[in-house]
């Protein structure tokens, strides 16, 4: 046989052999764990009757039973006084505007409110509107922000005509989760938020062990659905997980004249 030949073989032949060791299997298959739910486990029935059950019989609601909200929710502002309410910065009398029409509106640089009474999951329903006079424009038109437990901005803002950075829109997560449409009603008309928070979750260390989560409904169409807290959403900066039980509903003075209305405000707890 030709040295050359032979010589030409081997190193196809290790060359082959290096290339094998060296590329990844193509078609290699992970695991997945499956869902396997334990109550449906066992021998399957053969009757109907076997699959009914008739507790815990979830509570009556009458959905409109509580001055227009559900029966069961804790009516946080109906257009009558702030009771309800307090500067956020030293917990003393709302100096916000309270409007003849069953409103209110940021009193600008006074400073954030927030409610008294604390809380955890809720469903949350509230009516907001920019001044139908168009002053300024990206983040500096009717900027205002509903947080959750104090920590976590659902944004308020007129977009109408008016662009900004997406994950600041109207209806964003701040900094986070840009929604899935914009669904603002005309510059000075009332919009809708009805919200779905569950907290976060924290261990006797401080640690987060699970994430909260926020859904929004924005006049009707869903804009977050279920998206992860990844924390706090501030204006600079990563987001923190300071660990917190309940914790008040903020709404915000942005400091700008923002003129932002809001009205219409309860919420029901989920926990």
């Amino acid at each position: 046989m030709n040295r050359y030949y032979l010589f030409s073989v081997i190193l196809l032949i290790i060359g082959c052999k290096q290339e094998s060791q060296d590329t990844p299997m193509l078609h290699e298959e992970t695991a997945e764990e499956v869902i396997v739910y334990k109550e449906y486990v066992g021998k399957e029935p053969t009757e109907p009757e076997q699959t009914e059950f008739y507790e815990p019989v979830p509570p009556i609601v009458n959905p409109t039973g509580n001055n227009g909200a559900p029966s069961d929710a804790i009516i946080l502002f109906d257009g009558s006084d702030f009771e309800k309410w307090e500067m956020a910065n030293d917990s003393s009398a709302v100096v916000w505007h309270l409007n003849d029409d069953g409103s209110m509106t940021v009193k600008d640089s006074t400073g954030n409110i927030q409610t008294k009474k604390k809380f955890g999951d809720v469903q949350l329903h509230i009516e907001w509107r920019s001044p139908e006079e168009v002053q300024r424009d990206g983040q500096n038109r009717a900027n205002s922000g509903i947080f959750l437990s104090g920590l976590y901005e659902v944004q308020v803002l007129d977009n109408n005509d008016n662009d900004t950075y997406v994950n600041g829109q109207v209806a964003s997560i701040y900094k986070q989760h840009v929604p899935l449409a914009k669904a603002s009603v005309p510059t000075g008309e009332w919009n809708t938020y009805d919200i779905i928070y569950h907290a976060p979750e924290f261990n006797s260390e401080g640690g987060k062990i699970k994430s909260g989560t926020i859904t929004v409904i924005h006049n009707g169409v869903l804009v977050q659905d279920h998206v992860e807290l990844k924390g706090t959403t501030p204006y600079i900066g990563w987001p923190k997980n300071p660990p917190h039980d309940k914790g008040s509903l903020m709404l915000q003075d942005h400091g700008d004249n923002s003129r932002v209305g809001f009205r219409n405000i309860w919420i029901r707890e989920l926990q």
